[in-house]
């Protein structure tokens, strides 16, 4: 897992500054109130464990670090719950809109944001303990996942803190159909992981995990309390663009029990719990 560790930082912010991410997950005017309830609502729709994996209502009167807030969907539901939040990403486009979010539905004085690289996190933040680090689907797009976590562990958490943090699953479905659509050369497969992980094709980085690799990524700082995998994608690419929600034959054919066993066990999302020592 060394094929990125030169990739510039610069690459990365302007991937997703070109295209946030879930900024299409709705076709009215950005930056409107509908436009990000249908954001929320698309998101959720479509991965239905973020909620409950966040846990949002058990923040309330917390401190959460958010690293990679994205255009601040998780982020306006901290604050919802009544988290006082902090919330960090690398893109300023996808900043741009969060701020946006949170002038809209008037949480602003409950999120500061700060435009950071999370590698360097407490050159920009002031290190202190928070209830929560909440990560998902974020450090896996840094050159160096290991340096964020380092740098959550000396500065961002302390005992009795929880970590969430998803991050994309080496040994799920969409690795396997990523392969397939590269004909199989699976020496190269941590490149094809990244060039087709995103909605956006060719990320810059994408690193993914085991469960036992997640594990050595924490490092001994932490207990892990509870890990799963979530989250088939089961839509026609061509009509889910075009807001219809049509499965592919060999998803929709399957008893709703049966695809959510193959979820739980090949899903793309990694999601771990874990609690600071």
């Amino acid at each position: 897992m060394e094929n990125f560790v030169n990739v510039p930082i610069g690459d990365v912010r302007e991937y997703w500054n070109r295209r946030p991410c879930n900024i299409r997950h709705s076709t009215a005017p950005i930056g409107t109130k509908e436009y990000f309830d249908q954001v929320e609502a698309r998101k959720y729709m479509v991965e239905p464990h973020i909620p409950g994996f966040a846990e949002f209502d058990r923040w309330k009167g917390k401190s959460v670090l958010e690293i990679g807030c994205g255009i601040g969907t998780d982020t306006i539901n901290f604050a919802r719950a009544g988290a006082e939040v902090t919330a960090v990403d690398l893109s300023s486009e996808s900043l741009k809109l969060a701020k946006q979010r949170a002038e809209v539905f008037g949480f602003s004085d409950r999120i500061s944001f700060h435009e950071v690289n999370a590698e360097k996190l407490s050159d920009y933040i002031e290190p202190k303990k928070y209830d929560l680090v909440y990560s998902f689907g974020v450090i896996h797009h840094s050159p160096h996942p290991e340096t964020i976590m380092q740098q959550i562990r000396d500065n961002f958490v302390g005992p009795g803190s929880t970590l969430k943090l998803m991050v994309y699953y080496r040994y799920s479905w969409k690795v396997l159909w990523m392969l397939l659509q590269e004909g199989g050369k699976f020496w190269k497969l941590d490149d094809i992981v990244a060039k087709h992980s995103e909605a956006q094709t060719g990320c810059p980085v994408t690193y993914s995990y085991s469960k036992s690799s997640v594990a050595n990524l924490l490092g001994k700082g932490f207990e892990i309390e509870d890990t799963f995998v979530d989250h088939i994608f089961p839509y026609q690419i061509p009509k889910y663009v075009k807001y219809e929600y049509e499965k592919e034959w060999y998803w929709g054919m399957l008893p709703d029990s049966v695809f959510r066993g193959l979820e739980k066990t090949f899903g793309w999302h990694l999601c771990l719990t874990a609690r600071a020592k």
